[in-house]
């Protein structure tokens, strides 16, 4: 028999926004319950240096994860490691499902879900995938000490995941399908001065190419969009860092998006278009992206999810 729980602010993932939701709905005496999800944290654990949070002037993003975290749970938040798998939307209260079998029941939820990396969508780069191609530097960065790697982008990801790897690589070569990149100047300032970053402009992945036998990278193949002139740079890692795609599968087909999948929300709050259901942070923000401001989507969402059940009391 599957175990039941009732909370009034059920919180659904684990990054700043939803552990900040989880710190004010715990201030708001809501008692809330906060589901983690399939990666606890969110991006930011896998995210070296976090330059940019106020009050660190330098952090490891998996450190400030932990503090989030740690906060969330001395605030009174109950914190469960589980994945939520199907979500009922359709009455009050709220009925969501763990991949553990408990049954979770909400007279508000907050979806905090993030977004995960984008991919090319080419067979040869699912072919390799574990073998040489990676979404996450910081991750698989450290398997290419000594070696020659590609990165495939051209803004804050990509340029930021091309930095990172300069701590092992020998060489870095940036392809990027335009000839100029879309990150931040600060970010482009390093990337020019790094003896080891080589940019490739106007170029487009078309295949990894590598071994069968033992599966591994051993270059890409890359077309000039202007030119038509084939590349093929040696690698034994390619990184993909092309973006990130809204994690909104559990309310898609329920709940109004735009852009590719991202939830909507009212002007200058955080209500979708159910009402006792609020969204913050990545799943919802096409436009800033930033932990920062996840965080304060954070906190105006179980602001708004408070003033909603007193509403409802009423």
């Amino acid at each position: 028999m599957s175990d039941t729980r009732h909370t009034k602010v059920l919180i659904i993932g684990s990054g700043p926004a939803g552990y900040t939701a989880g710190v004010y709905a715990s201030r708001a005496m809501l008692s809330p319950i906060l589901v983690q999800g399939i990666e606890p944290g969110g991006q930011l654990t896998t995210t070296t240096d976090v330059e940019n949070w106020p009050g660190e002037s330098a952090i490891q993003g998996p450190d400030l994860m932990v503090k989030m975290e740690a906060h969330a749970k001395d605030m009174g938040c109950e914190i469960i490691g589980d994945i939520i798998v199907d979500l009922d939307l359709s009455k009050r209260p709220f009925t969501a499902k763990g991949d553990s079998g408990t049954i979770y029941t909400a007279d508000a939820v907050i979806l905090a879900t993030g977004a995960r990396a984008k991919w090319l969508g080419l067979p040869s780069e699912e072919k390799f995938k574990g073998f040489g191609v990676s979404a996450c530097a910081t991750c698989d960065g450290f398997f290419y000490r000594g070696e020659e790697i590609v990165v495939i982008g051209g803004g804050n990801t990509a340029v930021e995941e091309a930095l990172f790897l300069t701590n092992f690589a020998t060489k870095v070569t940036l392809i990027h399908r335009r000839d100029e990149l879309r990150a931040e100047k600060i970010l482009i300032n390093r990337l020019m001065k790094n003896e080891k970053i080589t940019p490739l402009w106007d170029n487009q992945l078309e295949e990894v190419l590598g071994d069968e036998n033992p599966t591994g990278v051993t270059g890409v193949r890359s077309r000039n969009v202007k030119t038509g002139e084939i590349t093929v740079t040696p690698a034994k890692g390619v990184f993909i860092a092309i973006g990130h795609a809204p994690a909104s599968e559990l309310v898609k087909d329920v709940l109004e998006t735009h852009m590719g999948g991202y939830v909507v929300t009212k002007d200058g709050n955080t209500s979708t278009s159910i009402p006792g259901v609020f969204a913050a942070g990545d799943l919802t923000d096409h436009i800033y992206r930033q932990a920062v401001t996840s965080a304060g989507m954070g906190c105006m969402a179980a602001l708004d999810a408070e003033r909603f059940l007193a509403e409802s009391e009423d």
